[in-house]
């Protein structure tokens, strides 16, 4: 993952969409320093679940990462990770209708890891008694709804690949 968060990082500052800073633009990096092992088990146990393993190896390569344009959300430093609830609780009631309350229900449990005061969302949502595995959801009004990603490695391959579409079409 750290190879493909570098690529990211290079490929977002080579296209200059966003205003990086100056430390960004040196280092060639979006990231941040590391969450220590302590970190991630505070906040663990703060929100009451453990996360899934490769959250984990993120937040060890990075506590945090800058979006690299306009379309993808920042990932949070671990201290404002949070359940959507507690950070948005209207974008929650306003998918808690009848036909889409399914969403609503989801939204309710979701980890809000990524995407505080921007237009789209990075949202993990616990697994259950029916469902064993992580949902991993880009979440956003404009797209309408979720997109759902197999984990935050599909993820950012897919955020890797649009951008590299983005170079070959200047």
């Amino acid at each position: 993952m750290n190879s493909l968060l570098k690529k990211i990082s290079e490929k977002a500052i080579k296209l200059a969409d966003f205003e990086f800073t100056q430390e960004q633009t040196e280092n060639k990096w979006l990231g941040t320093k590391s969450a220590s092992e302590n970190e991630i088990q505070l906040t663990e146990k703060r929100l009451g679940i453990e996360f899934p393993t490769d959250f984990k190896q993120f937040l060890s390569i990075t506590n945090g990462f800058s979006a690299p344009n306009d379309i993808e959300p920042t990932f949070e430093p671990i201290k404002k990770i949070d359940f959507l609830k507690n950070i948005d609780s209207f974008v929650i009631e306003a998918y808690s209708i009848s036909g889409i309350e399914n969403i609503g229900k989801q939204l309710e449990k979701s980890i809000l890891v990524g995407g505080i005061n921007q237009e789209q969302y990075f949202l993990l949502i616990p697994p259950n008694s029916t469902n064993k595995k992580w949902k991993y959801w880009k979440f956003a009004n404009w797209h309408p709804g979720e997109v759902a990603h197999k984990n935050l490695e599909s993820y950012f391959t897919e955020v890797l690949n649009f951008m590299n579409e983005q170079i070959e079409s200047e």
